[in-house]
């Protein structure tokens, strides 16, 4: 495995490997990687012999009163775990190699109707952020697929919408939230946490699971049922964002006429923002 750090010789790597006939996956991340992360290159290295994942702090998709400053940077420790995953090459631009005119000069990329509400409710431009620099990813590394994970439903959607609405060459593919044992989803922001924290943080999977739960007992007031989850999530000591039940496809507000329908939780807890989401068929 290769850690690289500049876009030509990202490119003169990768012209060789196409010349041989390859296909080349990338999993975009931000680094401090754990078994989530972990798994989306396993899963590229299934479906590409090639697999590029890019490590890279996004500062446009962070807001201005975020943690943009304390995100942590382990570039040693992930390599350690990439290189045991079947990862070919480690892409760590430097701020100047992505932006070179810095952020108020550069192109950005709008996905419309998709990105908003939700997390782009919460973290306004946070998607802008997101499609623009993923944009950028792909125009450097010209993938045959992208792998990203599930637990970022909105994002992923987002993603879907861009490539399809750009009509990029791009396989998007999305892979199940890995959790720990007491149903937490893995998150590089777990590690804000205190012990005490750590304990009270399952509450959002379980509440997402106890109003499925309802859900497939035939409750369709869903109003109600977010109005609920809300009511559970602040008893025991979080703070919601928002609890939304929502069209699988659209991530418009669910009808009794959907069959698919995703659940949509994001909530802090002390400094930390949590959000996790499960899916429901009908």
């Amino acid at each position: 495995m290769r850690t690289i750090h500049s876009l030509k010789e990202l490119r003169t790597i990768l012209r060789g490997y196409r010349g041989r006939g390859k296909t080349i996956g990338l999993v975009p991340t931000m680094g401090n990687l754990h078994e989530g992360h972990v798994s989306l290159v396993r899963k590229a290295a299934e479906m590409a012999d090639v697999v590029v994942t890019s490590i890279f702090v996004n500062p446009m998709q962070f807001g201005a009163s975020e943690d943009l400053d304390k995100y942590p940077r382990t570039l040693a420790e992930d390599q350690d775990k990439l290189a045991s995953a079947g990862n070919t090459l480690v892409f760590a631009p430097t701020l100047d190699e992505v932006y070179p005119e810095g952020l108020a000069k550069q192109t950005q990329v709008v996905v419309p109707d998709v990105s908003d509400g939700h997390c782009g409710a919460s973290r306004p431009g946070h998607f802008e952020g997101v499609a623009t620099v993923v944009t950028m990813l792909f125009n450097m590394v010209q993938p045959d697929l992208a792998v990203f994970g599930e637990k970022d439903f909105q994002q992923l959607a987002v993603i879907r919408k861009m490539v399809r609405d750009l009509m990029m060459p791009v396989d998007v593919v999305g892979a199940p939230t890995v959790r720990e044992d007491d149903g937490l989803a893995k998150s590089s922001r777990n590690g804000y946490l205190t012990p005490d924290e750590r304990k009270i943080a399952p509450v959002v999977y379980q509440t997402l699971q106890a109003t499925a739960g309802k859900i497939a007992d035939g409750r369709t007031d869903f109003q109600a049922l977010e109005s609920e989850a809300e009511q559970s999530l602040g008893k025991a000591g979080l703070r919601p964002d928002y609890f939304n039940i929502v069209n699988s496809q659209t991530l418009k507000p669910a009808t009794p006429d959907d069959q698919e329908i995703t659940l949509l939780a994001a909530a802090f807890l002390g400094t930390t923002r949590l959000i996790d989401n499960l899916s429901v068929t009908r």
